[in-house]
């Protein structure tokens, strides 16, 4: 055997292994694509797709640590601390007939060691075309600032609600589910009559008209209560003055019903007080008369709310409030009452981390 029949033997020989391990060889897959959650910015910030939809979706929610000051509903105590944690979904997405939006708001309330709290729905409803269904807060619950106005009584039903925004102008009309809704007293400690009572489930019918021109803003709400046969009205005007924002509210009420049931009639006013990009400090008054719809039965409060932004996400509130009620007597089933009014003081202290 010469020496270019061994190199030629050799080389077949190499290639005939070479030739074995390319067919053995693993070819690694192709990795399968993969669909990251993406940025919705068409409803603004904070929300983004749900996977494989064209649905907009974000979750918001605080938690709250609050300590409460004067007698409580019970009688018992001067004092009392609760927290809450509540979790918000929001949905949106274009549809032919425009935006189709819905939101769950979900809530937990734990007011000692041994009441762990429970989770219950707050609000859920979904809304298009200016159309409103579900369980939600009514135009009602839309007060001014501060903490020591009562301009509503019962302001959660489940509703169908109609709105025209036009921007400095709206207007909307809501029909409401009237269910069990009874007396609620303004303030805690109050002895009151109840001829409000408990009704059958009943319909009421809200109407509500608002313009704005400049800083100024105007909101007008009228409610009937066709079960109790009674209704209210309620004026609201905000104007930008100075540094902050002053309100001025009133409400009449024909005889208690399921919007309105506090006084007769009332006349409230507050200055929200921009002190500082952190803190803001809010005044408020509010007279009550014929209290309780008890004839020259009057009440006024006072109080002072103030708030600190102590960061992104966190802030705090503290609030102080000082009622007087008069006495008097009033008549029911032929019989006389006397009703023994007073005073109190009241107020609380509360964190929240927003996010």
């Amino acid at each position: 055997m010469n020496i270019k029949s061994l190199l030629l033997g050799s080389a077949a020989a190499l290639a005939a292994v070479s030739g074995a391990q390319a067919a053995d060889a693993i070819v690694a897959a192709e990795p399968e694509p993969m669909e990251y959650v993406r940025v919705c910015d068409a409803f603004g910030t904070g929300y983004f797709y749900i996977p494989g939809t064209e649905t907009c979706l974000k979750i918001g929610g605080y938690v709250r640590f609050q300590t409460n000051f004067g007698r409580d509903l019970s009688g018992t105590s001067d004092w009392n601390t609760f927290t809450r944690g509540q979790l918000q979904f929001d949905a949106k997405n274009d549809t032919e007939l425009g935006t189709l939006e819905s939101t769950i708001v979900l809530q937990t309330n734990a007011r000692s060691s041994v009441d762990g709290g429970s989770t219950f729905l707050d609000t859920a409803s979904f809304a298009i075309a200016g159309f409103k269904f579900g369980y939600y807060y009514s135009w009602w619950d839309d007060g001014i600032a501060g903490e020591t106005d009562a301009l509503a009584t019962n302001t959660l039903f489940n509703s169908i609600s109609y709105t025209y925004d036009g921007g400095a102008f709206k207007a909307g009309i809501s029909v409401d589910e009237l269910e069990g809704i009874g007396r609620v007293a303004p303030f805690a400690a109050t002895q009151l009559p109840n001829e409000f009572g408990r009704h059958d489930n009943g319909v009421g019918v809200a109407a509500m008209l608002s313009g704005s021109v400049g800083g100024v803003t105007a909101t007008l709400l009228g409610a009937y209560d066709t079960e109790r046969e009674e209704g209210a009205i309620r004026a609201i005007l905000t104007a930008e003055v100075g540094p902050g924002t002053f309100a001025l509210a009133g409400v009449y009420a024909t005889d208690p019903n399921a919007y309105y049931n506090e006084s007769e009639w009332t006349v409230a006013a507050s200055y929200e007080f921009k002190a500082t990009d952190k803190l803001t400090i809010t005044p408020a008054f509010q007279y009550f008369g014929d209290y309780a719809f008890i004839n020259n039965v009057d009440a006024w409060r006072v109080g002072l709310t103030a708030g600190y932004q102590i960061t992104d996400g966190l802030k705090a509130l503290a609030t102080v409030q000082y009622q007087d009620i008069d006495s008097g007597s009033y008549s029911r089933a032929g019989a006389t009452t006397r009703f023994n009014g007073g005073d109190e003081t009241t107020g609380f202290l509360r964190l929240q981390r927003d996010f």
